[in-house]
């Protein structure tokens, strides 16, 4: 059990592979039990990608609803079957916007806006997922949901090629905003390249990516991890004294004089014990690490 990989890897994921192939590749490197990720990216996207490895997979949903950034390569004129740069082409259309028309369309997509899920998206319709319909060659009814662009900015724009960057909520599909856009405009869009910049406040300058990651040493690997924690740093924290926390490691409720909500919970020496609820002065367990294997607070 010395061994065991619990931790946090900010990873640069390369254009290509799944987010599943990397988070496996990555998993072996370190030889953990297990491994998860906070959010799926496409084949044909890059970037951050957070991975979560043995007992810090108990707490990826902690960054479940964390906002992202994006910046995103959008191909006007061009109307493809995935939204993507590796979809079937649909349609072709001439491309006359100028550069004020595109600030004029981007702006009616800043702020809450509705967003149907296009129909290769992972989330479930009668228990499957949409991409095995679109796989089919079917199409399902997909009501609206609504997202938050925080931020839409335009970096370049030449011809029919615009570059944005984007700051959105969970659960905002970037190709559909592009094609959005794009319909907006009156030319059709897909994006062209996507690169993930962040995720709540881990930022891509402080990953590492998979090459370099599987050209370092075991020993050195290990230096690029964060402790299971980190996953919960936007969360309030509560320490709890010897007993309580012996007991609340049992999985059981312990008073808490702390504002309700949820906590990351800590007892003697800075030792990361787990994910908790405080409602009316009671503390109770909802993720534990394991007994022998906390962590030190960041």
């Amino acid at each position: 059990m010395s061994d065991a990989v619990d931790g946090v890897l900010l990873l640069d994921k390369p254009s290509g592979p799944s987010s599943n192939a990397v988070l496996q590749r990555a998993r072996r490197l370190f030889g953990a039990e297990r491994a998860g990720h906070t959010g799926t990216l496409d084949p044909l996207a890059s970037g951050l990608l957070v991975v979560a490895l043995g007992e810090a997979t108990k707490f990826c949903a902690g960054l479940l609803e964390a906002d992202k950034a994006y910046r995103a390569r959008i191909a006007l004129g061009v109307r493809t079957a995935t939204g993507d740069a590796e979809g079937a082409v649909l349609s072709r259309s001439e491309v006359a916007v100028s550069e004020s028309a595109l600030r004029e369309a981007l702006a009616r997509f800043r702020g809450e806006i509705d967003q149907v899920p296009p129909m290769h998206a992972a989330i479930k319709h009668e228990g499957r997922p949409l991409y095995a319909y679109a796989r089919r060659g079917e199409s399902v009814e997909r009501p609206a949901r609504r997202v938050a662009i925080r931020r839409l900015d335009l970096e370049s724009f030449e011809a029919a090629s615009a570059t944005l960057y984007v700051e959105c909520s969970k659960g905002t599909y970037i190709r559909t905003l592009a094609e959005d856009i794009g319909e907006a405009l009156g030319c059709g869009a897909h994006i062209a390249a996507l690169r993930r910049l962040a995720v709540g406040s881990f930022t891509l300058d402080r990953a590492v990516g998979l090459a370099d990651l599987e050209g370092l040493p075991p020993e050195r690997r290990r230096d690029r991890l964060l402790p299971p924690q980190a996953l919960l740093e936007s969360w309030p924290q509560l320490r709890l004294g010897p007993e309580l926390a012996a007991r609340f490691r049992l999985g059981q409720a312990v008073p808490a004089g702390a504002e309700n909500g949820r906590v990351a919970v800590f007892g003697e020496d800075e030792i990361f014990l787990g994910a908790g609820e405080v409602a009316g002065g009671t503390l109770r367990p909802r993720r534990l690490m394991a007994a022998s294997r906390g962590a030190k607070s960041l």
